[in-house]
């Protein structure tokens, strides 16, 4: 058995594709921020855009779970990602075109966002099929790192193009990563699907069982809540951050750097969770995302853009210390025949929250300012994520009596 999980072809194969496809991704926030902002100077029309992308993700993502389950989760994933490339090749050449048609972007966005939808819960069934059990924890720390790293260049490379050559080039390069992750995908072995009866059930059956296992165990839909709410506040900073940076903080340049901060914040909480051990992994990092309050206060007041710039880092690495250990305890604790269905509850209430951000974050905004929605938002996502410690499973995930527990009906 090779001792690294890179010397595994297949996860080689996903690492390399995921990585390229993230940094196209990471390219477009920035662009878009940028793109929506310049063409309209509205707050509204840019919170509209994220909307059309995220609505249409939320609504069929337990759908994508269930063929995520039935199907070979690597075909589905290739599939999604010849969409998406499709989606942002088109928003790239309409906004190379010249002046942006906001319809026409949102269209699109609405495409790749019922895309993402069947994309999410494949993500983390690639991983568990790819790589055994004694690797899985190294393989999601070094992904998350490669994905952070990512993240990390995208906004960099976001501000070369559109400082250089305009905001279209880089959903065309986002676009093209789409297209090299999917050939990369098709290289990858047919990945056998684990069902728990040989016997196909009902749409409905196969949600309502995946459902069942989210409520068996309290450590998990509790902290899905918390993640929710932090998405939800998210979204309130992705929409008045721009604005806030552009006319507060020293111009649009404000925003990237922003955007890069939180990148490596996001490598360097990947890079400690590959390190540290904490007892209570779960715990753990839900207290670690908390520290997104300071950067809501931060714009609310708002500080001087380096201070901004650098509590922004410190509460992304909380994000980034997280997501591989979240990973790994989910991969390990859930049968693999529910695993896409989890995933996509997983991310349905996580991310539930963020549309209402993008709504109310504008309305709130032009009603009492923009420092209301904000604090309101850094107040609700630390009792939410602190909070959590008051669960007896989030407190005892990790430790021996956690491995000998009985999962919690509710």
């Amino acid at each position: 058995m090779p001792s690294h999980p890179l010397r595994l072809r297949d996860f080689r194969l996903l690492f390399i594709g995921r990585t390229v496809s993230t940094l196209g991704d990471a390219v477009v926030p920035a662009a878009l921020a940028i793109a929506i902002t310049r063409a309209t100077g509205s707050a509204g029309a840019l919170a509209l855009v994220l909307g059309c992308a995220m609505v249409p993700r939320l609504l069929l993502l337990p759908f994508g779970g269930v063929v995520g389950d039935r199907l070979d989760p690597r075909l589905v994933a290739l599939t999604t990602d010849a969409v998406r490339a499709l989606s942002q090749l088109f928003v790239g050449v309409q906004l190379l075109g010249g002046t942006p048609s906001l319809a026409q972007i949102a269209a699109a966005e609405v495409v790749g966002g019922l895309a993402s939808a069947f994309a999410m819960p494949t993500s983390t069934p690639l991983v568990r099929a790819t790589v055994p059990d004694e690797h899985r924890l190294r393989a999601n720390a070094l992904l998350g790192s490669a994905l952070s790293a990512a993240r990390l260049g995208g906004p960099a490379l976001a501000g070369v193009l559109v400082y250089t050559a305009g905001p279209g080039w880089a959903f065309v390069l986002d676009g093209l990563s789409f297209v090299l992750s999917a050939a990369l995908l098709a290289r990858i072995g047919r990945i056998s699907v684990e069902r728990k009866s040989a016997e196909r059930s009902s749409l409905r059956r196969d949600l309502a069982d995946g459902w069942s296992e989210v409520r068996s165990r309290d450590w998990y839909w509790t902290s899905l809540i918390a993640h929710g709410v932090w998405n939800g506040a998210a979204s309130v900073a992705l929409t008045l951050g721009p604005l806030i940076a552009a006319t507060r903080l020293g111009g649009d340049g404000a925003w990237v750097a922003i955007s890069q901060a939180s990148a490596v914040g996001l490598l360097a909480g990947s890079l400690i969770a590959g390190r540290v051990r904490p007892r209570r992994p779960v715990l753990a990092g839900n207290l670690a995302l908390a520290l997104y309050g300071l950067p809501l206060t931060a714009l609310a007041i708002p500080l001087p853009a380096p201070v901004t710039v650098a509590v922004y880092a410190v509460a992304l690495a909380g994000l980034g210390f997280l997501n591989p250990v979240w990973e790994t305890a989910v991969q390990q604790d859930f049968p693999a025949h529910v695993l896409a269905r989890v995933t996509s509850y997983d991310w349905l209430i996580s991310l539930a929250a963020a549309p209402v951000g993008y709504v109310l974050a504008p309305l709130a905004a032009n009603a009492w300012g923009d420092r209301v929605p904000l604090l309101t938002a850094a107040a609700l996502v630390v009792l939410a994520c602190a909070g959590t410690a008051a669960v007896p499973g989030v407190r005892r995930f990790g430790t021996r009596e956690a491995e000998e527990r009985t999962p919690v009906k509710v």
